[in-house]
């Protein structure tokens, strides 16, 4: 039989956690909406909280088995855990690797549930330190370690600048000091960059985004090592009930078939907008790791394959021109999220609690678009006529 790891990415994306199924022969595993599954003729010795196990799908279900099959597949991992959320992965992975006294250095510009967590959650309830720093700039992170540092935790690209840190100078710190290096790598998927190569212990991503692809199921997932994946399923997942459901499991088995072919879609048409944007007249600055003018392009460019399709950018206006500029949109969607197949853009006002962390010419305000699968010259009309609406 042959090996599915020698195969290529694509082919992963098509084969891998797939299998005929026994009972009618559909070369595509059905969706098992149950939730509990048949035990054992002997059932004394079972472990009934075994993440492992179809025993109960609180524990783990068909679909979600096959998925982290295949994410640990395309990451290069050695399993996989597949939970409710991208912020169910996140929380899971602080929950279960953080005691109290722990210290954790965070991207000091991060998912906003991020923030929440490891600004307020944990310090207030566990007594956790938080050192919230510039992780592209590696003197920042070297300063801000401590003998009681147990994880360092970046994204990259980050949300919503779109810094890029340097994921395999930044291993190296973390091994120096004995952490745990975590990177939420959801911006690029595991298309455009692989962190666990890099020297990442565990990658995180949001399934609702990318990786899904079609706007329509949530769930996250990380991966890396058997011994931490296991802890990961037996506390956050078993224990604190973090699991995906089966159905979003199997919507998302079905969106990554297609994975890298929107990946280049994606990173394809957001290189000409980001461009088209960088020469108009109107544009305050844009940010795109693409973009040579991009602060660290050249450690995008050393790895990401792609540069994805997600951007910022400002105009030199006032917040209700930005707003106008927005409701003047007819292609692109207002709406939060990114990696759908259509594009998304959201405006974000100077009142952003996290706004000292911004570069400065983020702080009155910008917009975090994602680049969709529509025709480039489709996006690029529709900024156009919203320019011209606005009068820019």
């Amino acid at each position: 039989m042959a090996d599915k790891q020698k195969f290529s990415f694509q082919t992963k994306c098509v084969h891998t956690g797939n299998g005929v199924d026994k009972e009618t022969g559909a070369i595509r595993r059905p969706l098992t909406m149950a939730n509990s599954y048949r035990l054992p003729e002997d059932a004394s010795t079972l472990n009934w909280s075994d993440p492992n196990q179809l025993v109960y799908t609180r524990n783990t279900s068909a679909n979600q088995i096959y998925l982290q099959e295949k994410l640990a597949a395309l990451e290069g991992g050695e399993d996989c855990v597949v939970l409710g959320s991208g912020v169910a992965a996140l929380a899971g992975v602080f929950f279960t690797f953080l005691e109290q006294g722990a210290h954790i250095i965070c991207s000091n510009v991060s998912y906003i549930a991020v923030y929440r967590l490891l600004k307020e959650y944990f310090p207030d309830k566990y007594g956790i330190e938080t050192s919230l720093v510039d992780t592209s700039d590696l003197q920042a992170i070297k300063q801000a370690l401590r003998p009681n540092t147990k994880i360092i935790h970046i994204e990259t690209p980050g949300n919503p600048t779109t810094r890029v840190s340097d994921i395999a100078e930044i291993a190296k710190l973390a091994r120096s000091v004995g952490a745990l290096f975590t990177v939420d790598s959801t911006f690029a998927s595991p298309f455009l960059q692989q962190p666990l190569t890099l020297g990442a212990d565990l990658v995180i991503h949001s399934l609702t985004k990318y990786i899904n692809g079609h706007g329509d199921a949530m769930g996250g997932a990380v991966i890396g090592r058997h011994e931490l994946i296991d802890q990961i399923k037996r506390q956050a997942m078993v224990n604190l009930g973090g699991v995906i459901s089966p159905f979003n499991a199997w919507l998302i088995m079905r969106g990554v078939v297609t994975l890298p072919l929107r990946m280049k879609q994606h990173s394809e048409s957001a290189q000409q907008v980001a461009q088209f944007l960088e020469t108009h007249r109107a544009v305050e600055f844009i940010a795109y790791p693409g973009l040579t003018s991009h602060p660290q392009h050249e450690i995008a460019r050393k790895q990401m394959t792609m540069y994805s399709g997600v951007m910022a950018f400002g105009l030199k206006a006032d917040v209700a021109t930005h707003n106008k500029f927005v409701n003047s949109l007819a292609v692109i969607v207002p709406a939060v999220s990114i990696g759908h197949d259509e594009s998304l853009i959201v405006y974000t006002g100077p009142n952003d609690e996290r706004n000292h962390f911004y570069p400065p010419e983020f702080q009155n305000g910008h917009f975090r678009f994602s680049v969709g699968l529509e025709a480039p010259a489709d996006i690029i009309y529709d900024l156009q006529q919203a320019f011209a609406e606005c009068g820019l």
